[in-house]
């Protein structure tokens, strides 16, 4: 049998992305492994292979879920299953509007729970709710700890991002005790001005860098608000913009004593072509 599948981009992070609501993605499977995989682990990475498979920072299946208009199932590149990815949900909800599984808004179940999808008022890119995020810890000068679906390791830079060495200062923190064996995503920040900042994310599961991380761009937005001190006790709008290598994306939310709710990823979500396995 076949296999089809579509790949998407959102600001350079790009995805196979696989209908599995009648069970596609089991049959092929089947078929695969293990005559030609050992694992399901090997194939996904083989699929994500950028030299022998697709090419793709991961794999994901668009699958039923009662109650909601689907679910998405999220592979790293290394075939491993993994924890949210925020550009990946907004691409997986581009291609759902596609697929008419809705007009306006999306309600999806993801691997952090409950996600809601909008169409931009420009019908160029997706809104995607984030989960609340409650718990931000300073991990020293400049640097910062907290889980936005996926948990992120953020540290501010006052040089030029192109000159950090990223894969060798990520890993050396990746990799270290502190955080094995599950590891952690690595960011590198610099404000541009007010409410404008760039970074460069190490992803974990990829194991290299990414041209761009949706819950790291959240993680960095939220953690350069928190270092500003903007967290009163009534509840405060901020808008940040961010740059990546592969694009700009926007992070809506409100603080209020370190709680961060109402959290919109926003940006463009872009088919890139489609085929058969």
């Amino acid at each position: 049998m076949t296999l089809n599948f579509v790949k998407y981009q959102g600001t350079g992070n790009d995805f196979v992305l696989v209908d599995n609501r009648t069970g596609a993605w089991q049959a092929y499977l089947a078929m695969q492994v293990p005559q030609q995989f050992a694992t399901e682990k090997d194939l996904v990475a083989h699929l994500c292979h950028r030299q022998f498979g697709v090419g793709a920072d991961g794999l994901m299946l668009l699958q039923n879920k009662e109650g909601f208009d689907f679910e998405m199932v999220y592979f790293n590149s290394d075939g491993g299953l993994s924890t949210m990815c925020g550009n990946g949900g907004r691409c997986i909800a581009a291609w759902a509007f596609a697929l008419s599984l809705g007009d306006d808004t999306l309600l999806f179940w993801a691997p952090d729970g409950v996600h809601e999808a909008s169409k931009t008022e420009d019908n160029k890119g997706i809104a995607l709710t984030m989960n609340p995020v409650s718990a931000i810890a300073v991990k020293g000068d400049g640097c910062w700890e907290l889980n936005t679906g996926s948990p992120h390791y953020v540290q501010f830079q006052t040089t030029d991002l192109q000159e950090l060495p990223l894969i060798e200062w990520a890993r050396s923190i990746r990799y270290s005790d502190a955080y094995m064996p599950a590891g952690i995503n690595v960011n590198a920040v610099r404000v541009i001005g007010n409410n404008h900042i760039a970074m460069r994310t190490y992803e974990r599961g990829v194991e290299n860098e990414t041209l761009s991380c949706g819950t790291g761009v959240t993680a960095a937005a939220i953690a350069y608000i928190n270092s500003l001190g903007l967290n009163p006790t009534q509840p405060t709008n901020h808008h940040v913009h961010v740059d990546t290598a592969g694009g700009q994306l926007q992070v809506r939310f409100a603080a209020q004593n370190d709680q961060f709710s109402d959290i919109q990823l926003i940006g463009p979500a872009t088919f890139v072509f489609r085929g058969q396995l």
